[in-house]
């Protein structure tokens, strides 16, 4: 009687959870292993070379021709930025000595650029320009200008221009993003961008 005692201990012993898995319960469905979340898609980074062509047009005279070329990767989360500029002293009057009189300007320009791929091949620029200059004869640029309009004898005049924009290109492609007048000169300002996938 006692040797039957403890086989039967022992079976149950056996069909804890130290032994043989436990069965569910019926009508109770098996616990499936979590699924692994899968991580977010990176898209890779595509070497593009942006041309930015900054001109300018007294009617139909093209008088000013700057391109610049910088080098954006799609894609990534930092943007090139491109700075190009001279300080320019200006001499204020009334000062004790000439030393005393001289303070300098930043001219020039500065584009901000980035960029995003899609699906069908087009890429998103984001551009950024500020373009900056000293007019050399400030009565000659009055001509275009209102009658309110004049400028101080022997003074600096500067022209200034700013833009955002975003432009959708794809390889090999040139848009011209936009067109603007000078309200003082009467000079035609006018972007253009080319992109290309460097190979």
């Amino acid at each position: 009687m006692r040797t039957a005692f403890v086989v039967l201990a022992c079976a149950v012993a056996m069909a804890t959870p130290g032994g043989a898995q436990q069965k569910p319960p019926a009508g109770t469905a098996p616990e499936k292993p979590a699924e692994r979340s899968s991580p977010a898609e990176v898209k890779p980074l595509i070497p593009l070379k942006v041309q930015i062509v900054l001109s300018r047009f007294k009617g139909e005279k093209k008088i000013s021709n700057l391109p610049y070329v910088i080098g954006v990767a799609a894609n990534d989360r930092f943007q090139t930025n491109l700075r190009m500029g001279v300080e320019v002293p200006i001499a204020r009057k009334g000062e004790a000595t000439p030393a005393m009189g001289i303070q300098y300007r930043s001219v020039g320009t500065n584009i901000d650029c980035e960029a995003h791929s899609t699906a069908d091949g087009v890429y998103r620029l984001i551009v950024k320009v500020e373009d900056s200059a000293v007019l050399a004869e400030p009565g000659d640029g009055s001509k275009g200008a209102t009658e309110s309009t004049s400028f101080v004898s022997d003074m600096p005049a500067f022209r200034s221009f700013k833009s955002n924009f975003t432009v959708l290109l794809r390889d090999g492609q040139t848009t011209q993003y936009t067109s603007a007048v000078d309200p003082v000169s009467g000079e035609v300002m006018k972007i253009d961008v080319t992109l290309n996938v460097m190979k």
